[in-house]
């Protein structure tokens, strides 16, 4: 599942990029139809791939990949065929294979297109069934996937790219490329309804199917499951199990398909209430009960060995945790990624709720499927978080304001401490140390949910130093985290070309490493492994501890620039002095939440950023931050934001990590201790998210600390309440807040030419 809903995203651009860049060179004509008529675009780009071919024939050079598009799009197919396999010869003996997989779509249609014969109906399938019926399950899994995509999408970004070009005088050779490129991933994507079809008759012919299969609790629940084995492997199997709450029949098939290519028992099991299962739908209550009763009832099936992992993301992260908690006998390793700890990180990030999670109960609950109608209504949730905030009325009220009630986010919100309503649902405290199975925890550094991945990681190795755990890192938001590819940019920045790695292969390798002794994957040198973001490269260090020395920084009053000065030692300097009028609602404070990743123009207003002085060398931060904030307030509590930059001798900023928290629960998250008013008090902070990036000479550290004041959160008006029913009236004067130079700030750094 996790695999196809991705793919949609990526496909497009990864086809187009089968194509290589070159230099200008001569000229083309090209007069696309004014209407961005589909045939008439086509007969353009044949006619411009004609004339290219023409110049080609007098010399102009046209690398093997642009060859087989000209091809293509000129309908010289029998010419296409051996374009397409002399560049998949060249990829295969790079031991490009990847790449090379890419190709097949193209190579089956030019080869049906060119025979003469038969009819295309019947020459597609022949060329098809030739080319799958040699590939084992694995090959054949990691080859259909490069027939998918969305044709209407294709065709749009073909009339786009045509109607730019249009007013063109003459093309160059990259264009003319450029179009025919798209031309041939159309036509590609036209074929897919036959496609469909042969993919799932060779998978028939490959796999045992049982998508309806019911799963009794010992607590009396039924969960549904999709149950896929391939026929070709010996029993009794491994099984690789996903617990999801997004029902999406397709695509748990096709999560469980490929386990199966891989040769396991692929097993995708739906969360209580989802499918014919007719038990309350109680999204994070009951998973640590039902996902280990599933682990369980996979161990007695006469096809399992009686092993079983379990894998997946966000939510099945999750899950996967939430089994372990209970350590059923069957579980030998977790692969979670992005992982969620309900309460913690969402829908409250250290006791803050959050309005980006209001929307998910609806999609998740509201029915035994999913709401998509309901959650895919952008405009009313980009609308309701303004509507409320301008309204001045109580978190707890913001339904109200939608207009629909919303009981799941009524029930969070009455546990606004990290209190045993929240522990029951994944590990807490020793419950870590009963955890003795092999894990491989996978996030990113601009990932939402980075700081519940992050804290499992910390507490299994805090509670079980031996904990065989590892964690792989990258510059990757939720979803590229989760993906086979990765996108080429996170919130505009570019990541490292060697950042790219394919998370469902490294599961599998992971999963063979463990269940089948087979060698770890290559790129867990280490218990922390992470790529250097500015460096290309992936480093590696046995704990986050040792990965980086921490260095601490003060805050100070002194001028440094337009910043403020953030000090290697503390300086008697006034506390900083800031007021947030809560009753204002026509401003907001910091927006710390990092998109974009790389900014220009820094630009704070009644905020305070402390910058350090230039490294003299190349310098990374690896790891997370972390400090204590020395504040006096005259109100009993406040939410606070610390943003960490390195901001760039040219003056922009990339973001690295941020902390978002409330000060009463700063020490404890389960037990509130309100501020004193008019009192010094420090307060603790350390759930950040980790970063690695290498910076280079002449950079800064820059840190902004702030007060929470916009409609993306609660707002902590200062009463002592409880937050969700503080509204307008209990704004008072404005929040005056003191920012004393003993605050220390802690970084990670290395320093050195290898930094």
């Amino acid at each position: 599942m996790i695999v196809r809903t991705i793919r949609a995203l990526v496909l497009l651009g990864l086809a187009l990029a089968c194509g290589v860049a070159t230099a200008s060179g001569p000229g083309f004509a090209f007069t696309p139809p004014p209407d961005a008529d589909d045939a008439g675009i086509g007969k353009a780009v044949a006619g411009l791939a004609e004339d290219v071919l023409s110049a080609r024939a007098s010399g102009l050079e046209v690398p093997a990949a642009g060859l087989a598009h000209l091809y293509l799009a000129a309908g010289r197919n029998r010419d296409a065929v051996d374009a397409i396999r002399a560049a998949m010869d060249e990829l295969a003996s790079q031991g490009a294979h990847e790449r090379l997989r890419r190709w097949v779509p193209y190579l089956l249609l030019a080869q049906a297109r060119a025979d003469r014969g038969r009819s295309f109906d019947k020459a597609y399938p022949a060329a098809f069934k030739t080319w799958f019926v040699e590939l084992d399950d694995l090959e054949a899994q990691r080859t259909q996937y490069w027939f998918g995509g969305d044709l209407e999408r294709a065709r749009e970004d073909l009339r786009q790219f045509a109607s730019r070009l249009a007013g063109a005088t003459q093309l160059t050779l990259d264009d003319a490329q450029g179009l025919a490129r798209r031309q041939a991933f159309v036509d590609v994507l036209a074929v897919a309804g036959s496609v469909g079809a042969l993919i799932a008759e060779d998978e028939a012919a490959r796999y045992v199917v049982d998508a309806d299969v019911l799963i009794r609790t010992p607590g009396g629940a039924t969960l549904s499951a999709v149950v896929v084995r391939s026929r070709r492997a010996a029993l009794p199997l491994p099984a690789a199990m996903v617990f999801t709450i997004y029902t999406v029949p397709e695509g748990n098939r096709a999560t469980a398909l490929q386990a199966a290519a891989h040769g396991y028992a692929g097993v995708v099991v739906d969360a209580r209430g989802k499918r014919p299962s007719r038990d309350e739908i109680r999204p994070y209550e009951t998973e640590a009960d039902d996902a280990a009763a599933a682990v369980e009832w996979i161990a007695e099936q006469p096809w399992s060995d009686g092993r079983v992992a379990m894998y997946g993301g966000s939510y099945s992260g999750f899950a996967a945790w939430a089994a372990a908690k209970r350590m059923p006998r069957a579980l030998k390793t977790i692969v979670p990624y992005v992982a969620a700890i309900p309460g913690l990180g969402l829908p409250m990030e250290n006791n803050v709720f959050l309005t980006a999670n209001y929307g998910w109960p609806f999609y998740v609950a509201s029915n035994r499927f999913l709401d998509d109608d309901t959650y895919s209504d952008r405009e009313r949730w980009q609308r309701l978080p303004p509507a409320w905030y301008e309204s001045g009325r109580p978190y707890r009220e913001i339904d109200r304001v939608d207009g629909t009630p919303n009981p799941w986010l009524q029930r969070w919100l009455s546990h606004p401490a990290y209190d045993a309503y929240w522990q029951a649902m994944v590990p807490y405290g020793d419950e870590f140390a009963r955890i003795d199975i092999p894990v491989l925890s996978i996030t990113g550094y601009y990932d939402d949910g980075q700081v519940s991945a992050l804290q499992y990681f910390k507490e299994h190795l805090r509670h079980r130093p031996d904990a065989e755990h590892y964690l792989l890192i990258g510059p990757y938001d939720h979803f590229g985290a989760q993906a086979p590819v990765k996108p080429r940019s996170v919130a505009g920045y570019g990541i490292d070309p060697v950042a790219q790695f394919d998370t469902q292969e490294i599961t599998f390798q992971w999963l063979d490493h463990v269940l089948r002794d087979k060698p770890r994957p290559a790129l867990l040198r280490d218990r922390i492994n992470y790529q250097l973001m500015g460096a290309d490269e992936w480093r590696s260090a046995p704990s986050l501890d040792a990965a980086a020395e921490p260095e601490a920084f003060h805050l100070s009053g002194a001028a440094c620039g337009p910043y403020r000065c953030l000090s290697r030692a503390p300086e008697a300097t006034p506390p900083l002095r800031q007021m947030v009028d809560f009753a204002d609602r026509a401003t907001q404070g910091h927006g710390y939440y990092p998109d974009p990743v790389v900014r220009d123009q820094p630009g704070f207003d009644n905020v305070f950023a402390f910058a350090s002085e230039p490294f003299v060398q190349p310098t990374s931060v690896v790891g997370t931050f972390s400090g204590t904030l020395r504040v006096r307030i005259d109100k009993r509590d406040f939410d606070f934001s610390v943003s960490l930059y390195e901001l760039k001798p040219s003056g922009a900023m990339m973001q690295l990590s941020y902390y978002v928290g409330r000060a009463s629960y700063a020490r404890d998250m389960a037990q509130r201790e309100l501020l004193v008013p008019g009192e010094w008090t420090t307060v603790p902070f350390e759930r950040t998210r980790m970063t690695g990036r290498r910076m280079d000479a002449g950079s800064r550290l820059l840190v902004v600390v702030d007060v929470l004041k916009d409609p993306w959160h609660q707002l902590n008006l200062g009463t002592g309440k409880d937050v969700s029913d503080e509204s307008i009236v209990d704004a008072g004067q404005p929040l005056t807040i003191e920012w004393h130079p003993d605050s220390l700030i802690r970084v990670p750094l290395q320093a050195g030419p290898g930094g």
